[in-house]
């Protein structure tokens, strides 16, 4: 049997002796990668992170939405068409089943927020930044990174200002949303072709487009920004889309699960609110899933090289041994007699 023949029935024997996962991961990379990522998220907490994540989200979505609207409210003063369409981005941005809960939560909340006091404020900061905290924690956690401890105060400074920085960014992505689908509207009103089907379903495409790409800027800020230690936003690009794309698809899912949870007349009574528990932790779980399959991704490896074991320098000492006492001085003798029986003969 040649060589080259033995060396494939053993290279058969040990890929019949293997999974079928193992032969998967080495035939498809995309799975490699995946699996990879669900050892890392695994690995690294992120479905206790997820549970916290839901527990401040739940906790402060009251609060920050009252802070919000009073900020949207002082400046959009006098333009209730423009905080209209901000707080129908906010409800539409939900699944169908949770839309008539949230929309109740924005209408008591722009009702409130005139009256919000300093204890208010108070509240929604603690809430917020609890959530915010724990955001970051997550996300640095599933970057794998060790980031030195820093001050209690720095480090609360640092995630208000993430805070009111991702307040801004999703108050833009929904006011972009809604104003382009305004626009778009009164575009094809002012050219005549409103009326038509197939006009109708380029804008509903172009506003989906649109809500897509606000979304991927979003999230590229949250999985690049977000982390302790901040990363290139190039590589979280990829898993801004793909993260953008999953929170579509929940939402579509989150809208039958809802529907399902809250036919019942005790779901209809505890439905909203066991609805808003899940998709903030199936959000959470696939947004910490998708910084673990980023951060896992061949370009973004570190690749540690360890270092050469340490070279011992030992010196060498040969030791060896000469004439004893007694040979020392019997060649001291023979040289003195020697020289006793020289000078005799002189």
């Amino acid at each position: 049997m040649s060589p080259a023949v033995s060396f494939l029935r053993v290279t058969e024997q040990k890929a019949e002796k293997e999974g079928l996962l193992p032969r998967m991961r080495r035939k498809y990379p995309w799975l490699d990668h995946v699996v990879r990522a669900g050892d890392a998220f695994t690995e690294r907490h992120g479905n206790h992170y997820a549970a916290a994540i839901t527990y401040f989200s739940v906790l402060s979505l009251f609060p920050l939405l009252m802070v919000a609207f009073s900020v949207a409210g002082f400046v959009l003063a006098g333009n209730q068409e423009l905080m209209n369409e901000l707080k129908d981005g906010i409800v539409t941005s939900a699944p169908e089943g949770l839309r008539g809960f949230l929309e109740e939560i924005v209408e008591s909340v722009t009702e409130a927020r005139a009256g919000l006091g300093v204890v208010g404020l108070l509240g929604a900061l603690y809430s917020g930044l609890g959530w915010m905290g724990n955001l970051r924690d997550a996300l640095t956690a599933q970057w794998a990174q060790e980031p030195a401890k820093k001050p209690f105060l720095s480090t609360k400074l640092k995630d208000l200002l993430a805070l009111v920085g991702l307040g801004a960014a999703l108050v833009l992505s929904f006011g972009l949303t809604a104003v382009g689908g305004a626009a778009g509207a009164w575009l094809l009103g002012l050219v005549g072709l409103d009326d038509y089907v197939w006009a109708q379903y380029a804008l509903r495409a172009a506003t989906v487009v649109l809500s897509l790409t606000a979304n991927v800027l979003v999230f590229t800020w949250v999985i690049s920004q977000l982390p302790r230690d901040k990363v290139n936003p190039r590589s979280a690009v990829k898993g801004a889309v793909l993260a953008a794309l999953g929170f579509e698809l929940l939402k579509n899912v989150g809208s039958f699960y809802l529907a399902s949870v809250t036919s019942s007349p005790s779901g209809a009574l505890f439905g909203p609110i066991i609805g808003l528990l899940v998709f903030a932790n199936l959000v959470s779980r696939f947004l910490l899933f998708v910084t673990a399959w980023t951060a896992t991704a061949r370009e973004n490896q570190v690749r540690v090289v360890e270092p050469p074991p340490a070279t011992i320098v030992r010196p060498s000492v040969t030791v060896r041994r000469g004439a004893g006492v007694g040979t020392a001085a019997g060649a001291f003798g023979v040289g003195a007699l020697l020289g006793w029986l020289g000078r005799k003969r002189h």
